[in-house]
């Protein structure tokens, strides 16, 4: 593996976590709102990352795979006076826990400046390989 391959590495993993936060940040928007865009109730997204081996190379990429609906249970909250409440006054409301949302937010914040700072030793180990030639 060169050098030069570690910035495709990083800018890959850059990419994926830019399109994880921004999924997340979708989240958090619609984390209270009582139906998304086709008229049902919103459900969080999740972003699915998968490894891109390089040929003859034992480092690889990431990229996204697929952007699923999570699977878990909407929340049912009791507001009668709703437009889209039930016989019995509850909505469905979005799976959107802003807690987990701001946790896995954190989580691809620094996942993003890991693969920052990876590139920037790479672009110092770089530049210190051409200044040996001096």
């Amino acid at each position: 593996m060169s050098l030069f391959s570690t910035f495709d590495i990083g800018a890959s993993g850059m990419s994926a976590q830019s399109l994880r936060l921004n999924t997340i940040a979708s989240n958090i928007a619609n984390a209270e709102s009582s139906s998304g865009p086709d008229g049902r109730t919103y459900r969080a997204h999740r972003v699915v990352f998968s490894s891109t081996p390089k040929a003859n190379s034992p480092g690889s990429g990431v990229t996204v795979s697929n952007v699923v609906e999570s699977d878990a249970p909407l929340r049912r909250e009791y507001r009668p006076g709703h437009p889209k409440a039930d016989k019995n006054g509850y909505v469905d409301m979005p799976n959107v826990n802003p807690v987990e949302e701001m946790v896995d937010m954190i989580s691809a914040s620094r996942s993003y400046q890991t693969n920052v700072q990876m590139m920037n030793v790479s672009r110092q180990l770089v530049l210190a390989t051409l200044d040996l030639g001096k």
